[in-house]
């Protein structure tokens, strides 16, 4: 299905909407295009984990999608413990998340959809593809982990000390270091995006703002502490469904397992285990859909179009 330049915005159908998971009130919204009917297969987004982030990350994304003439609906939710939804004070896992989303396709989508998963929240979309693998058509992983940290499980009495130690007084103060304009311009520079002026005061303010409730920390410490840390090799190699990896020319990985590896090794190692893997490199580090979001739209259209 090929787009139609027939409008140039979009809107949520409503003010941000809720549903009800494990008793838990969870927020979403549902993105169209203004003035045209929504056609096409919807596209589901998971947002990555980290101080301040939320669905608001593909802000963006969504306003270059529609701009550009296409005309998905897109489901934009936010993971528990982030954004508008509740933020108990657990240690989330993969797992949750993704049972999370299953019940919200199941309940609000009802119907197949393209999952656009950021960076290293693909456990979720992996997890979630094992659960409900007739609602998912196609995966498009956006700047996926190195091929060294995805395929290593890190032992399960670090990821509980970790997480004790956050989860302290000493994690609570560090966190309100974290959510300060300094440590975010750092971190973002040091190891986000590719270019320090792409780290800009929307990006900034929008992280600051997200990182206000304090209770925010338990869905960013439980990615620190490493729950996501398992070997998903086997688990990538029996994904049915076409998939399109997308790699940033200058990717890079915070963690000591990928940081010898290059940009095309990570891509390769991804399409040797994936069935229906296909892949694309486009400039860019580690935050595509936000630092490259023209190109990174141009990049996975004809992909969603063909799934469509």
């Amino acid at each position: 299905m090929q787009p139609s330049a027939v409008t140039n915005t979009f809107v949520p159908t409503s003010p941000t909407q809720f549903y009800t998971w494990e008793n838990y009130r969870c927020a979403y919204e549902v993105h169209q295009p203004i003035n045209a009917t929504s056609e096409g297969i919807p596209l589901l987004l998971i947002h990555p984990i980290g101080v301040g982030l939320s669905r608001q990350f593909w802000q963006r994304f969504c306003h270059e999608w529609y701009n550009t003439g296409h005309r998905n609906p897109i489901y934009n939710p936010d993971l528990l413990g982030c954004g508008e939804s509740e933020m108990p004070r657990v240690a989330y896992t993969p797992g949750d998340w993704a049972k999370q989303l299953q019940y919200f396709l199941q309940k609000v989508v009802q119907k197949p959809v393209v999952v656009v998963v950021q960076g290293a929240l693909l456990p979720v979309a992996i997890e979630l593809i094992q659960n409900e693998p007739n609602l998912i058509a196609g995966l498009v992983l956006a700047g996926p982990p190195a091929w060294a940290v995805i395929t290593k499980k890190s032992p399960e009495w670090q990821q509980k000390i970790l997480w004790n130690l956050l989860d302290s007084p000493f994690g609570s103060a560090f966190y309100r270091y974290a959510r300060t304009p300094k440590f975010l311009t750092s971190f973002s520079t040091r190891q986000l995006f590719a270019s320090d002026d792409a780290v800009d005061a929307e990006w900034l303010n929008a992280l600051v703002g997200g990182a206000e409730n304090p209770d925010s920390r338990h869905a960013v410490f439980s990615f620190l502490a490493g729950f996501w840390r398992q070997n998903y090799g086997s688990t990538i190699a029996s994904i049915k469904q076409p998939t399109l990896v997308v790699v940033g020319e200058t990717a890079s990985s915070i963690s000591q397992e990928g940081k010898k590896e290059t940009p095309d090794e990570r891509l390769a190692d991804y399409l040797a285990c994936l069935p229906q893997g296909r892949g694309i490199k486009m400039n860019g580090r580690n935050v595509l859909p936000y630092e490259s979001t023209t190109e990174f739209v141009a990049a996975i259209a004809p992909f969603i179009n063909e799934v469509c």
